[in-house]
């Protein structure tokens, strides 16, 4: 809202009123999905629109959403999730339910927890690299850019190396595969069965895990039945689910290398605990 509103906002209890230019911010897609037909066949495939990708790259930036109704919501929750600042300019609509999804953040906010992966990219600033690692946030290959190689890490991956060509960044796709392939699902820390618009966060440490799941396609409804494994094994869990009150995990198990569960229904955004 313009700057000379600020002062009244600033005497409204439990508000903090900043002012700033959103042209001096970041603009970000809003969240949503767009569902395109393959070429030469009926299939409809959603292209996830997720921001992950951008705030890994500038985790230390200022961004700037436009967020019409529910999509406020979303873009709050997204900006939760990585840990990032960001403006929301909303409508009357999406006031409402930017409302909403504040007074739950505030409510489940824990404790600081770093992010957890096992591949680290070697971003050179690039398009085509920003092309790689926005297929990696969608294919929930959970990653951090570095600067070079790290030997503690599972996966290192570069574009322009001879494991993945410059001459094939044209379809990162085939090169996300080959990311997925060369890690090895068995080492994999997340893996989400049974949607392909909910896109996960995973932070811990040595005692507890905190896993966010985001759907993009909150709009057109709830993921139903959405199975979800993540590396470790984790005797206590729960789920806190902005929008299904009393949710509960179903059929939690556990092997001798993972804890799994299923969500009976994910509308738009869930945190899940985990802890030994």
């Amino acid at each position: 809202m313009p700057a000379s509103n600020a002062d009244a906002w600033k005497a409204v209890p439990g508000i903090t009123a900043e002012t700033g230019d959103p042209a001096k911010l970041t603009k970000v897609l809003t969240p949503s999905v767009t569902f395109r037909a393959e070429e030469a066949s009926a299939t409809r495939a959603p292209w996830v629109n997720s921001n992950g990708w951008r705030f890994l790259r500038e985790p230390s930036g200022n961004f700037y959403y436009e967020a019409p109704g529910g999509a406020a919501s979303l873009a709050a929750a997204e900006a939760f999730a990585y840990e990032v600042h960001a403006a929301i300019h909303t409508d009357d609509k999406g006031v409402a339910e930017l409302g909403k999804m504040l007074s739950f953040l505030h409510r489940v906010g824990g404790e600081d927890l770093p992010a957890l992966v096992n591949i680290g990219f070697i971003d050179d600033g690039s398009k085509d690299s920003g092309e790689f690692m926005n297929l990696l946030v969608r294919r929930n290959l959970l990653f951090r850019v570095v600067k070079q190689a790290d030997p503690k890490i599972d996966l290192n991956v570069q574009i322009g190396s001879p494991e993945y060509p410059r001459s094939e960044a044209g379809n990162p796709s085939l090169l996300a595969e080959k990311v997925r392939s060369n890690l090895t699902d068995k080492k994999r820390l997340l893996r989400i069965y049974g949607s392909e618009v909910v896109v996960g966060r995973l932070l811990g440490n040595d005692r507890t895990a905190r896993l966010f799941l985001i759907n993009y396609g909150a709009s057109r409804g709830a993921v139903q039945g959405l199975r979800v494994r993540v590396s470790g094994v984790y005797p206590n869990s729960a789920i806190a689910q902005y929008d299904v009150p009393g949710a509960d995990l179903q059929d939690v198990s556990r092997d001798a290398s993972g804890t799994e569960f299923t969500i009976p229904e994910l509308k738009t955004f869930a945190i899940i605990h985990l802890s030994h």
